[in-house]
């Protein structure tokens, strides 16, 4: 935490910069201070809101003379406190960083800025035959997705963040500004700088500029969902459509706890048991031919009825359902908190991880829905907990951990897509090993001092 005398001297110096974009307000700071989550808020010291990459490189400058700890701030939706100050600083919001740079239709990319929302790059895409296919369930900036690695229900076709970012501009910690890769489609040439940054959550700088790959937009698109008596038989479905080579866009996975919230939040009438939400992009042609394909392996697993929607009205209203999963099971519980959490295993694997998670969850007596991307092996807990039941919340928290040790022996990863923060810290050693220390020597490296979102991402050597 910063001394009083500091504190002075960093406001001054940055609201000479800034004028009236430097904030030290309570209400303000507790705003900065806490994601989508249920860590407690640990607010900043300061909020600044700058508006280009030079006042960042300064701002930066101003921090690391005075040792000064830097936290990067989209749009405040992580899941696992990648935003907490835990050492006071400077909250660096990047909301006023919110212009489209370019739309290169040609070479089918976009040059943005931080702040540029998912809903904001969607709307700017709308008529060009183009779109970004990476979508979490929030209207999260492409800063944050790229800080986090984030993916969503297209990831199974489209990859992640890692796999459609094609450069960067970063702030460093020490200021210095650089830029990491290129507008072509590949390179060999160097480190590969970029995805170091992607899933960095801001420990190793700050983005100030992405270039992004664009998508043609598909011919047809078609939805469809289909309901199972058992969860196994809906992953094995998602399996073995996967296995045999089907190129779904979506594959989404609802267990019947999740059904009823859906049910009660949106006023729908699903079947109240394991479903999958599932959507085909391509040509028509290709597209009857696929479903065709799916619905039999889904009868093969004894589905019930299998329903395909072609209508747009229609599929955007079948995907609302799903993209109300969280916050409908968070309206099923007055004053309920929400614990989400998520792993992914080879998806050889995912049906097993997810009848052991059932089974466990029922044994703990938690109310905990099943979502999840079941194309690429990642599954979310929709934890929702009483936060003022001490009791309560330790056993949700021994839920997770059982989790994450699960998806871990069976080789998988104890995080697809939320990241780490501080809430899946205390798995990173478990999960990689000695390579930690690789990691800290790359920290230390570009940020000596500990100043770019400390506590994050890199647990103690200790």
């Amino acid at each position: 935490m910063m001394d009083t005398q500091a504190k002075q001297i960093v406001f001054e110096q940055l609201q000479q910069l800034l004028h009236d974009r430097i904030i030290d307000n309570e209400t303000i700071r507790n705003e900065h201070g806490v994601g989508f989550s249920y860590h407690a808020c640990t607010p900043p010291d300061y909020v600044v809101y700058p508006s280009s990459t030079e006042e960042i490189s300064e701002i930066v400058k101003i921090c690391a003379t005075h040792q000064i700890s830097i936290i990067p701030f989209g749009a405040g939706t992580s899941v696992e406190g990648h935003i907490l100050a835990l050492k006071g600083g400077v909250c660096i919001d990047l909301r006023l960083m919110n212009q489209m740079l370019e739309i290169n239709q040609a070479d089918m990319y976009a040059t943005i800025q931080p702040g540029v929302t998912r809903n904001q790059l969607d709307e700017a895409l709308q008529g060009s035959g183009f779109f970004f296919p990476i979508g979490p369930g929030v209207n999260a900036t492409l800063g944050g997705m790229a800080s986090t690695r984030a993916s969503g229900t297209n990831a199974v076709r489209y990859g992640t963040m890692k796999e459609n970012v094609l450069s960067l501009e970063v702030v460093l910690a020490n200021g210095q500004i650089i830029r990491t890769g290129s507008k072509a489609k590949k390179s060999s040439a160097g480190y590969d700088l970029t995805h170091l940054f992607v899933g960095a959550e801001g420990t190793l700088g700050v983005i100030t500029e992405l270039t992004i790959k664009l998508h043609s937009y598909p011919q047809a698109i078609y939805a469809a969902v289909c309901s199972f008596p058992t969860v196994e038989a809906a992953v094995n479905t998602a399996i073995q459509t996967i296995q045999k080579g089907i190129p779904m866009a979506k594959i989404e996975l609802l267990d019947a706890q999740m059904m009823t919230a859906i049910n009660c939040y949106s006023a729908l009438s699903y079947a109240e048991v394991p479903t999958l939400f599932l959507e085909f992009h391509g040509s028509q042609t290709e597209l009857e031919e696929q479903i065709t394909q799916v619905e039999a392996i889904a009868h093969s697993f004894d589905a019930n009825e299998f329903i395909w929607e072609k209508d747009e009205a229609a599929r955007i209203k079948l995907w609302r359902a799903r993209t109300d999963a969280a916050p409908a099971s968070v309206a099923l519980r007055k004053d309920g908190q929400l614990m989400s959490t998520d792993v992914c295993v080879p998806i050889s694997r995912l049906a097993k991880c997810i009848t052991e998670t059932q089974k466990d969850i029922q044994e703990t007596d938690i109310y905990a829905p099943i979502l999840g991307h079941v194309g690429d092996g990642n599954f979310h807990l929709t934890i929702v907990i009483d936060p003022n039941d001490p009791e309560e919340f330790e056993k949700a928290k021994a839920l997770n951990k059982r989790l994450v040790k699960r998806a871990l022996a069976m080789e998988g990863t104890c995080t697809g897509e939320h990241g780490i923060g501080i809430g899946k810290l205390s798995y990173m050693t478990l999960e990689h090993g000695k390579a930690i220390h690789t990691m800290w020597a790359i920290k230390q490296a570009l940020d000596p001092l500990n100043l770019m979102n400390p506590g994050k991402l890199l647990p103690s050597l200790d």
